[in-house]
């Protein structure tokens, strides 16, 4: 009997084949389980075979002699592969265990192109920062991640209001406003995210942080028509662990962050975050106005971890920041004169549920956040409260080797102002999108989503985007992806971060900003070295132009432009390892072109070297020592409404950092901008006269800080623990 089954499955798969004998082929029997348990509508995949296990968790297929991997996922678990030996004419049995997703892995796998897939296997190009260089950039500042993403390839951390340090994220060259910040998948930082967001954040309870570079609005709607960064939390593991460090900078800066994990049960973990952070008013180059802000900001947040079985899992989210920053003049060590000042209380929640359903899962979404900010000049004030909700719903299911997603999702905006309620705004926007991920053979997989959004005040936009991954020889890759994105129109921008929404008359008829933009990049890898590259472009359309209204400079406007905004570029990164030892060189050219607000086309976008280079050193022996260098290069920009030059100075920045371990305790220290490298080496900060809207400061176009250098101890987990 046994021999006649064999006989039939090799006759068929002969059939399909068309050139294959049945003396070649054997047959694979798959048992996939987790924990004790069968796992069912599994697939499993080998080259152009497939197979679905059943309820017993049991599936078989034929396939060629010889060393074969197979592939096995299940939405709601850790896609593994095992290499099996093929024998012609026999009959192997391979026991195959998943993990769920909620648990940890080796590999990385990424959140945000929804799958949930290794980003080996993601068609989109996404660039992961784990957990190692998290940490790195921790010791460095551990009160934000604005060092963090500031030296990732591609990435421009903006300072947009000098006189309080407010910043966003310029994503190949776009404007900040377009990247949106997730965390979790969730928008729980708010509507103004690139204004303090960035400055709020301490890095220490992150595991990855995943980015996204190019219109993303298939995904993630008109708030993602830059990219996304998402911010992904630690999750708890087995054993309880504690973690403290605190931090002080020759600047009179100060950061006490705790982060906890504790298992209540075998279901049931949380994790709790919370800062405590300060920054004494420095004015480093002694002319009288303050370089660096003074602040203080408490900081908490605790999550909750619920693990079902069976795939089934819910996560909770709770955040509460505090600050109140000041910026102005300096008479001797104390502040004399406010000029601008600042208080945020931010409130978010948010939950994630997961739930399969034979061979789908269904995801729910949701977050609320609210920000209220006070803010004041010396002779204006401006209170306003922002609150967001959203909510998504979304059912993810495979055939064969392709997955399917379809969801639908409503984002609310209501913005208040006590004192500019001309900006008011109440904004509904519901959403469907569409998504499939499809292998057709073992090396090309695509992926194509769409998302359309239908926006209360600005109409409906529909958004695709397609992404082709070819595998080559020897693990390397080549990835093309194209889409198009939208952006609807708000005061908030980094003209008004600056001048204030004070200044800025009411909205007149505006219409979205649109975007289409595609990238083509290789990676893989050669010996000790890893190599990746990508070209980019992009092109925008009815951008938004911020310009003083005409006949009065004190005050500006918004108007959609009429000539599009074009930006391209490229990026590069080698890395190589050679024991403990890791260096990583980056490169990132970019040319952008926008209107100017005076009319007519720039052939230079503001604030955007065309070329930036980084190289880091990093020396490490595990769970003992860390020894580092790095060196940043920042080229000339074009500078916008400066009264003392047209283009910047490049720039270069050197740190060093050293940590060692003595018991549960580390201590760290860090030098940073080591050649004290500042923007008011080369010109003042403050102006002679206010500028458009009233500003009191120019752009800052390098570090205003210098040379800083912190010291801190950290008490608790092990490196690399996470």
């Amino acid at each position: 009997m046994r021999g006649v089954t064999l006989a039939l499955v090799f006759s068929l798969a002969a059939s399909a084949r068309g050139q294959e004998s049945p003396a070649n082929l054997g047959l694979v029997r798959l048992r996939v389980v987790h924990d004790t348990s069968p796992v069912a509508f599994a697939v499993a995949r080998s080259g152009a075979m497939s197979a679905r296990t059943n309820a017993n968790g049991e599936a078989s297929f034929p396939l060629r002699a010889g060393a074969r991997t197979i592939v096995v996922s299940r939405l709601g678990f850790r896609p593994e592969s095992v290499t099996v030996v093929v024998a012609a004419d026999r009959i192997d049995t391979v026991v195959v265990r998943l993990r769920q997703e909620i648990a940890e892995a080796e590999r990385i796998y990424v959140m945000a192109t929804r799958t949930e897939r290794r980003v080996d296997d993601t068609p989109l190009r996404v660039e992961v920062l784990v957990r190692e260089e998290i940490e790195e950039k921790m010791l460095m500042t551990p009160g934000d991640i604005s060092m963090m993403m500031n030296e990732t390839g591609g990435l421009r951390v903006q300072t947009t209001a000098p006189a309080l340090g407010a910043a966003n994220i310029r994503v190949q060259g776009l404007r900040g406003r377009y990247t949106l910040l997730l965390s979790d998948g969730l928008p729980l930082h708010g509507g103004q995210a690139g204004a303090l967001g960035l400055l709020q954040i301490p890095p220490m309870d992150l595991a990855q942080v995943e980015v996204i570079k190019g219109a993303a609005s298939a995904l993630y709607g008109p708030s993602a028509m830059g990219g996304v960064v998402n911010l992904v939390s630690r999750r708890p593991r087995e054993a309880s662990r504690r973690e403290l460090l605190v931090n002080g900078t020759s600047r009179g800066g100060a950061d006490l962050v705790y982060w906890s994990e504790q298992r209540l049960s075998e279901r049931l973990a949380f994790t709790l975050l919370g800062g405590l952070h300060g920054q004494r008013a420095g004015d480093v180059d002694d002319d009288g106005w303050i370089d660096l802000p003074e602040y203080r900001r408490v900081v908490l947040r605790p999550r909750v971890f619920l693990d079902g079985g069976n795939g089934r899992s819910a996560f909770f989210t709770l955040g509460a920041t505090r600050e109140q920053r000041d910026g102005g003049r300096l008479a001797g060590p104390v502040l004399a004169a406010v000029d601008e000042g600042q208080a945020t209380e931010h409130h978010d929640a948010g939950i994630v549920v997961r739930l399969p359903l034979e061979s789908s899962v269904v995801s729910a979404r949701s977050a609320m956040s609210s920000d209220r900010h006070d803010h004041t000049w010396t002779n204006a004030v401006n209170a306003d409260e922002h609150t967001t909700g959203f909510g998504e719903l979304s059912l993810a299911t495979t055939l064969g080797t392709t997955m399917f997603v379809l969801g639908t999702a409503l984002r609310s905006d209501r913005f208040r102002s006590e004192n500019q309620p001309r900006l008011d705004f109440d904004h509904t926007i519901p959403a469907g999108f569409g998504q499939v991920d499809v292998e057709p053979l073992s090396w090309l997989a695509l992926s194509a989503s769409a998302r359309g959004d239908a926006h209360s005040e600005f109409g409906a936009t529909v958004n695709p985007r397609v992404s082709v991954l070819f595998r080559g020889p020897e693990g390397w890759t080549a990835r093309v992806s194209g889409g198009t994105g939208s952006f609807a129109p708000t005061p908030f921008t980094e003209e008004t971060d600056a001048a204030g929404l004070g200044v800025l008359d009411a909205l007149g008829p505006l219409s979205h900003e649109r975007g289409a933009g595609g990238s083509i990049d290789v990676a893989g890898q050669a010996g000790p070295f890893e190599i990746s590259a990508a070209v980019f472009g992009s092109r925008t359309a009815s951008a938004l132009i911020v310009r003083p209204v005409a006949g009065d400079a004190t005050r500006l406007e918004i108007v959609n432009s009429t000539l599009p905004t074009r930006t391209a570029g490229a990026d590069a990164l080698l890395r190589h390892r050679a024991g403990d030892l890791v260096t990583t060189f980056s490169y990132t050219h970019v040319r952008s072109t926008e209107e100017s607000p005076a009319g007519g086309m720039r052939r230079l976008v503001p604030l955007t070297p065309r070329h930036s280079a980084g190289l880091v050193s990093v020396w490490e022996q595990d769970g003992v020592q860390r020894i580092g260098i790095e060196v940043y290069y920042t080229g000339r920009q074009s500078l916008d409404d400066n009264p003392y030059r047209t283009e910047s100075k490049p720039y270069v920045v050197v740190g060093a950092i050293a940590e060692r371990r003595f018991g549960r305790t580390r201590v760290f220290v860090n030098l940073e901008n080591i050649g004290d490298s500042r923007m008011t080496r080369h010109q003042p900060l403050p102006r002679p006269a206010p500028g458009a809207g009233g500003r009191l400061t120019t752009d800052a176009w390098g570090p205003l800080e210098g040379r800083t250098i912190n010291i801190g101890v950290r008490l608790g987990t092990l490196p690399r623990q996470q």
